[in-house]
């Protein structure tokens, strides 16, 4: 790993079916959480920073325990 990328996260976009407003951000792990509508059904996307894989999978089981649809989860910049 060369020396400028030490301390950055990657960013990841996590998309799910149904409505979460900002209150479950600190749950999330201070994701930014935005809501929107495709093809007429609420959508949440979750965006932000995850330490690493075992991070992400923390909070992919959040999302199971809320019974939330994973509709993607996109790596969108380092």
């Amino acid at each position: 790993m060369s020396d400028d990328r030490l301390g950055q996260r990657p960013i990841y976009e996590i998309r799910v079916m149904g409505r979460l407003d900002e209150k479950w951000a600190d749950w999330f792990g201070g994701m930014d959480i935005a809501t929107g509508s495709s093809q007429g059904s609420p959508i949440t996307v979750l965006t932000g920073p995850v330490v690493d894989q075992a991070a992400l999978r923390g909070l992919l089981a959040k999302i199971w325990d809320l019974n939330l649809t994973v509709t993607s989860v996109l790596l969108v910049g380092e």
